[in-house]
């Protein structure tokens, strides 16, 4: 297992603990999974979209869950015995075995819906960032500047 040291960099850094967190418990996350397949799409600044490639799954058979900043995807057949038990599959290449992904989601990220269409879970996310924490200018020594208009004199 690799492991990566951010000491240098808490030398150049403030306030960002809570990404170097993130960057160790990244390992915990990554199982090296590759079914299902999925795209992360990015519309605008604030927008993106998930998409999973859930073929064979109903809505009824799939759980989308946000917990701790982590989206959790489930997907399980509920028929998944009777089905293969009663099939006369001669070649079978859908997979359809349950499987579980996980997306760590960033700081103000908010999960708007979920759909699923054609064979594929669209999960709509929105960054949302509070008034405070958006950019804003500081006036240097807490004085703006005043202009003098018209004909007053400074006294």
């Amino acid at each position: 297992m690799r492991t990566l040291d951010f000491t240098p960099l808490f030398r150049s850094t403030v306030g960002f603990d809570r990404l170097f967190d993130m960057l160790d418990s990244v390992a915990q996350y990554d199982t090296n999974q590759s079914y299902p397949p999925y795209n992360i799409e990015r519309s605008d600044e604030t927008h993106y979209r998930i998409s999973v490639a859930v073929a064979g799954f109903a809505d009824k058979d799939l759980a989308v869950e946000v917990r701790d900043g982590v989206l959790t995807v489930q997907g399980k057949r509920t028929d998944d015995n009777a089905r293969n038990e009663n099939s006369g599959y001669l070649y079978q290449g859908i997979a359809g075995r349950a499987f579980e992904r996980r997306f760590q989601l960033a700081e103000h990220v908010e999960v708007k819906g979920a759909k699923l269409e054609n064979g594929l879970l669209h999960v709509d996310l929105e960054r949302i960032v509070p008034e405070e924490r958006k950019p804003r200018r500081i006036p240097i020594n807490g004085v703006e500047l005043k202009t003098i208009e018209g004909q007053a004199k400074a006294a």
